[in-house]
């Protein structure tokens, strides 16, 4: 049997200490601040967290971990694929608004932290568009957004579900406004419909009043 690692054990606690603290303070961390409430030498918090964007983004790390184990398991199941891009949005959609219905006011908190420090969040933005471009790229295996290449694709299906991946929605619009039916229904939209080809909106010069 392995022995269990301290460094990651110490690790792991300081992080849930972090965000408890975040929580409490209702305002973003730092390692002074959590040697402070860990009642630990500063020398040994800057050991195992070496900046303060380091302590951040073993926080992020932590919040955006069952996101990753979402977007994996799906894009890993025998689904159809229809039903995979819903599962896709509707998991990680529910889970956030059941974080935010437990605690709204956190939750507004990491919001605004997360957009102080979006160059930190960016990554996991990055890697849930690498998922949902394999899944275009299946979708496109059995015929579905012709005429339309994957990072096009992946644009118009961004903005056509943002309501339901961008987390400051949960907290610009009513609870009934948001639902996993309606997502439901919005996927099926882009699959009946979502392509290149143009059918009469785009304009040829221009908008215009007809």
């Amino acid at each position: 049997m392995t022995a269990p690692n301290l460094a990651d054990s110490d690790r792991a606690q300081l992080v849930h200490l972090a965000m408890k603290t975040i929580a409490r303070t209702g305002e973003a961390t730092t390692r002074a601040a959590l040697a402070k409430e860990a009642r630990m030498p500063r020398a040994r918090i800057d050991t195992i967290f070496a900046t303060d964007d380091a302590l951040f983004d073993a926080i992020l790390e932590e919040w955006y971990a069952p996101d990753i184990a979402i977007m994996e398991e799906v894009i890993a199941s025998d689904l159809p694929i229809r039903r995979k891009f819903y599962e896709f949005f509707a998991r990680r959609f529910l889970r956030e608004q059941e974080r935010y219905r437990k605690d709204p006011a956190t939750f507004a908190v990491y919001c605004e932290i997360g957009t102080d420090k979006f160059e930190n969040v960016r990554g996991y933005i990055d890697l849930a568009d690498h998922y949902l471009s394999e899944l275009i790229a299946q979708a496109q295996e059995e015929g579905y957004f012709a005429g339309l290449g994957i990072n096009q694709a992946l644009s118009l299906i961004n903005q056509m579900v943002a309501c339901y991946i961008l987390p400051q929605m949960l907290l610009m619009l009513d609870e009934d406004k948001l639902s996993a039916g309606k997502l439901a229904t919005i996927i099926d939209t882009l699959f009946d419909g979502l392509s290149g080809k143009q059918r009469g909106a785009a304009p040829v010069a221009g908008l215009r009043i007809a």
